[in-house]
């Protein structure tokens, strides 16, 4: 079934590099700089809801994390946190926007070999200069077609994408750690999913893997994996 695709679609945070443990480190340390006002779990719960009502707003990405992270230390302090914490947690948000890019194990091995046979691109969402900064530091985009970086990833998106790309649903295959952004999506437009799980997920991105019925879904547990389910 998979010998008519064309193009691979890869998401990049914690597909290709390690993206979610630098959040839940911030977030530890943002828990800690409010431990007077709230329990961790409360803090924790307070910030997850200020980032779900912000992402209209705001979207994805460090940035949109640290304002949210301002945002909540001001509500849950009752406007009563000082302005050295509030300095702080801005801090915190500029340490996670130079963490350096670790690359996930065989991701560069995996796109050297499958560059000779498909067109490969990246397609992620999140703030536009924070991926770009990261996609450059990665030397990894000799590998790549295309680049796309999505406000978000709807069906609509990925539909956008493929008539850019030029090509139809059942030539294109998307990898991800996301089964809600990076594999329902394309599922429903009738393309291909490899969905490959990280140790850590944000929640907003579960999805039920009991949920997906179809025989276009694939799952690995390393990239590694990968040249072998496509035959190669």
């Amino acid at each position: 079934m998979l010998s008519k695709i064309k193009v691979i679609g890869f998401d990049a945070d914690d597909t290709l590099w390690e993206n979610e443990p630098y959040y839940r480190e911030t977030e530890d340390k943002f828990c800690e700089l409010l431990k007077e006002y709230l329990t961790k779990e409360k803090i924790t719960e307070e910030l997850f809801n200020t980032e779900i009502n912000n992402l209209e707003l705001y979207g994805y990405g460090i940035k949109a994390f640290t304002l949210s992270l301002v945002e909540t230390a001001i509500r849950v302090s009752s406007a009563r946190i000082p302005t050295s914490t509030i300095m702080s947690i801005i801090e915190l948000g500029k340490d996670q926007l130079n963490k350096p890019n670790h690359l996930l194990d065989g991701v560069s091995n995996v796109l050297e070999s499958l560059q000779k046979n498909y067109k490969l691109i990246v397609a992620t969402k999140g703030d536009l200069l924070d991926q770009e900064k990261k996609l450059k530091k990665s030397n990894l985009l000799k590998y790549f077609h295309h680049i796309e970086i999505m406000s978000d990833k709807q069906i609509d998106s990925y539909n956008d994408l493929l008539k850019r790309l030029d090509i139809e649903p059942h030539e294109f295959l998307m990898v991800g750690n996301s089964l809600k952004s990076d594999i329902v999506p394309i599922l429903n437009l009738g393309g291909y999913g490899v969905y490959i799980p990280f140790h850590v997920t944000w929640k907003h991105e579960y999805h039920d893997e009991e949920d997906i019925k179809n025989d276009r879904f694939y799952k690995v547990n390393s990239i590694k994996e990968l040249p072998k389910l496509l035959g190669l």
